[in-house]
């Protein structure tokens, strides 16, 4: 199991939204085929396909909590997260 497999099963459990890296977010939603357009602190994911706007802000290391839980509401909604059941 790969890195983004893994934040991804700790993002859809829901028991650790305070505790996720900025940066592996930023990385999974790429790898999840969102497309990134930096404006100032402001990391905007789109995908097509994808209604919803990704608006993703650093807070020291981590990703805000509430901004975990908008990422996984796009993946269950979108069934982004492949054949993974959490």
């Amino acid at each position: 199991m790969g890195k983004h497999e893994k934040l991804l099963i700790q993002i859809l459990s829901g028991t650790s939204d305070a505790n996720i890296s900025f940066d592996e977010l930023c990385g999974l939603l790429k790898h999840l085929g969102f497309e990134v357009r930096i404006r100032g602190s402001h990391h905007i994911f789109r995908k097509e396909g994808v209604v919803e706007k990704i608006n993703l802000q650093r807070a020291g290391n981590k990703a805000k909590p509430y901004q975990v839980k908008q990422v996984r509401n796009v993946i269950v909604k979108y069934k982004l997260g492949g054949n993974i059941d959490v």
